[in-house]
């Protein structure tokens, strides 16, 4: 018998922001995962997941919410039982944290239904538990800033160690999704296993004046900084047409452009409302050129994370 239930929606997000890797991320306004927490009564598994989304696996050890569950009520010694319900509002593959925004959901769904027992922290080490199911690493990029909220700089994840970052006002983000997935685990493991001292310390300059940049409100070095001279050109090889997608962006007065996360999203910046139309069709048009139909999310950096509705 159902006794209680609590709804938790999570957004999607940006992570890397350019030269970031696994430390830099934000959350964006739309789209969102929900996930609906039940407490039951019945015996055997704890978790129990249900998905509307039939390509998602409801073995709660192979799903990143139920997984996410299970490490909440296992840092809880909890004997309680759950079922999970999610809604995949946000396109799976995509380079948008639709995993992380799982994991961070059920968590927060879950810790609400049993009291709000466990803090920041504690969730944010459940939610990484259950990400790492589909990418295969506990890597906080993604799930920091959807938790949290906002722009995020993560410098360790266990114990966790993050910071927010003011970001100006004025700067909005243009993501575009094209219709391609990209498995996350594949992306990281074509990465390069070792980096040459010169690309490491343009990475690192470009890291540092991102984050002075956002700080200052200066936007111009905010675009000068979201260059990857690591990741990105290694990814990009994963994305139908992304370089004429990102020449297309810049050329329309992006600040900078580059991908979301492990792609195939790409990630556009601009400082005035006006350019955000002029920019979003020209990476639309860019992408119908390579043969992808495409969808387009805008907004400004100052999003809230998760939370009860």
């Amino acid at each position: 018998m159902m006794t209680k239930s609590i709804t938790a929606i999570a957004p999607a997000t940006v992570a890397n922001v350019g030269p970031g890797f696994d430390t830099l991320g934000f959350a964006l306004a739309e789209p969102c995962v929900s996930v609906t927490a039940t407490l039951t009564t019945t015996t055997g598994s704890k978790v129990t997941v249900s998905c509307d989304d039939s390509k998602i696996p409801t073995d709660p050890l192979k799903n990143t919410a139920g997984a996410a569950a299970l490490s909440l009520l296992a840092q809880l010694q909890s004997t309680a039982s759950v079922s999970l319900h999610s809604n995949t509002g946000i396109p799976l593959g995509s380079g948008l944290g639709s995993s992380a925004a799982s994991a961070v959901a059920a968590v927060v769904a879950v810790n609400a239904l049993l009291g709000s027992p466990l803090k920041t922290e504690a969730l944010l080490q459940s939610a990484l538990d259950g990400e790492a199911v589909v990418s295969g690493a506990r890597h906080a990029d993604n799930v920091a800033p959807c938790l949290l909220g906002g722009f995020v700089v993560i410098r360790q994840h266990d114990p966790a160690d993050w910071i927010h970052v003011h970001t100006p006002a004025s700067l909005h983000y243009i993501v575009v999704h094209p219709h391609y997935m990209v498995s996350t685990a594949d992306a990281r493991r074509i990465l390069p296993a070792t980096v040459s001292l010169k690309d490491a310390t343009q990475q690192w300059a470009n890291v540092a004046m991102l984050i002075a940049a956002l700080a200052a409100g200066d936007t111009h070095h905010v675009g000068r900084a979201l260059e990857d001279k690591i990741i990105e050109p290694v990814r990009a090889q994963l994305i139908p047409g992304y370089n004429t997608v990102k020449l297309a962006a810049l050329n329309a007065g992006a600040l900078g452009c580059t991908i979301s996360g492990s792609g195939p999203s790409v990630l556009a910046l601009c400082n005035e409302k006006t350019q955000i139309e002029k920019i979003s069709i020209a990476m639309v048009r860019a992408f119908s050129e390579a043969g992808l139909k495409a969808d387009t999310w805008i907004g400004t950096l100052h999003n809230p994370g998760a939370r009860i509705i």
